[in-house]
């Protein structure tokens, strides 16, 4: 067994909305007294062990809420939720950055963080004293940057800026010295927030890479926030869901990508879209989609090359001769799969409630779970799509693999994409002439 490097014990971080003391010079100082003595706030409004924040005259909000959990030594834990969800403030109390309203946490080991772009930089100093800097603050010794020194700047990609004071970096160059002074120096723990969205896709494939290799081989254990949820599945041997302070999954990557996109299997045959909230572009829309049917016995589930037959209802305020229906589809993920759009328009009448049926041929789409974004457009006077009603991610269905499919192997999309190829033919030359 592993041992444990980080274990965290309850903890919970709250915070008082728009107060940033008690008013009072003596309320503030009886907070720090009580504080130091590990009593609670004798001039808070809120309960900290109750949790009871509901009858307070002043707003509260918690970030984390009685969160616990475990990490060994060589594992890389993915950490993933909504925005608000108390990602970066966990990363922050873990690296000593703010500390927790109550709990616990336990550490054995040095912390490398990089949370946000230019995490332990000054800005007045070089790319070459900030890395000395950096291992300092670690409790490196000169002789142990020194011996990595050429090592960091290498894998950074910035040598030619090297002696150059980092405020005149860009946030990308920023973030590549920063990552590889993380990977680089002798810390036994790195905590990760999504900085390296910043870089380039060359220097993010390249820091992926070497987060796996350090894990392997080095055994540096990795906490690391992202919502690219192919990252996650490259890197990451277990992942947590935190939803408003909450760990709401902690266990397996692909259950856990599942748990924060949401369970799609539950399909519903009919959506009803006329109260679902529409982008700005759709604020003034004149046609109005009411609902969406899947008009067929699949309920929502497919095998392999069979089409989806959809039956849309919609409503205008005026008329219009000449509109077109686009279907896109995408990933549980947000990335886009395909898209596909009536050949010819069709002529709405206003004040009338319409319906029309849609059959989409997805049988080069390969097993997994998608979502339907339906758009209804017209084309303008230069030729230009005007919108008149769209919607994102209404309706869910799943294409799943039946038996002697892709000679039963199961289907990675991750690895082979969503598109699924016909088969290979295979021509045997001839064995040349003897």
């Amino acid at each position: 067994m592993s041992e444990t490097v980080i274990k965290v014990e309850n903890i919970s971080k709250f915070y008082q909305l728009g107060l940033i003391n008690h008013g009072t010079l003596a309320k503030d100082l009886q907070a720090w007294w009580a504080k130091i003595r590990g009593k609670e706030d004798p001039n808070s409004r809120i309960s900290i062990a109750s949790g009871n924040n509901t009858n307070s005259d002043t707003d509260f909000i918690y970030a984390l809420k009685d969160v616990s959990f475990d990490v060994k030594q060589g594992e890389v834990l993915g950490i993933i939720g909504a925005n608000g969800a108390g990602k970066s403030t966990l990363l922050k109390i873990l690296s000593r950055v703010t500390s927790p309203t109550s709990g616990c946490i336990k550490i054995k080991g040095r912390i490398g963080s990089l949370l946000e772009v230019g995490t332990g930089f000054h800005p007045e100093l070089t790319g070459r004293e900030n890395i000395y800097l950096n291992g300092a603050i670690l409790g490196m010794r000169r002789w142990e940057i020194d011996k990595k020194l050429d090592e960091i700047i290498d894998f950074s990609g910035v040598e030619k800026f090297i002696d150059t004071p980092v405020k005149r970096y860009s946030s990308g160059m920023y973030v590549k010295l920063a990552f590889s002074v993380a990977a680089h120096l002798d810390a036994e723990i790195m905590i990760m927030d999504e900085v390296l969205a910043v870089g380039d896709m060359a220097f993010q494939k390249k820091c992926i890479d070497k987060m796996s290799t350090i894990s392997r081989t080095e055994g540096k254990t990795i906490l690391y926030v992202s919502h690219n949820m192919n990252t996650i599945r490259k890197i990451c041997g277990r992942c947590i869901v935190l939803e408003r302070g909450n760990i709401i999954y902690n266990g397996e990557v692909e259950n856990g990508i599942e748990k924060y996109v949401g369970n799609k299997k539950d399909y519903h045959k009919r959506v009803d879209l006329k109260s679902l909230p529409r982008d700005p572009e759709f604020s003034h829309h004149p046609i109005t989609m009411t609902q969406l049917e899947f008009f067929d016995d699949n309920q929502g589930i497919y095998h392999v090359g069979n089409k989806v037959k959809l039956r849309l209802s919609f409503r205008s305020i005026e008329d219009k001769l000449d509109v077109f229906l686009r279907i896109i589809i995408k990933t549980t993920e947000d990335e886009p799969v395909t898209m596909m759009t009536t050949p010819k328009g069709f002529s709405v009448k206003k004040n009338i409630t319409q319906t029309i049926d849609v059959e989409c041929d997805l049988s080069m789409i390969a097993p997994g779970k998608y979502l339907i974004s339906p758009v209804i457009y017209e084309l303008g006077k230069l030729g230009n799509n005007v919108y008149l009603d769209g919607l994102k991610l209404v309706a869910g269905f799943e294409i799943i693999e039946q038996e002697g499919f892709a000679n039963n192997m199961t289907w990675h999309s991750q690895y082979w994409g969503h598109f699924l190829g016909k088969n290979l033919k295979i021509v045997v030359p001839n064995d040349g002439e003897n």
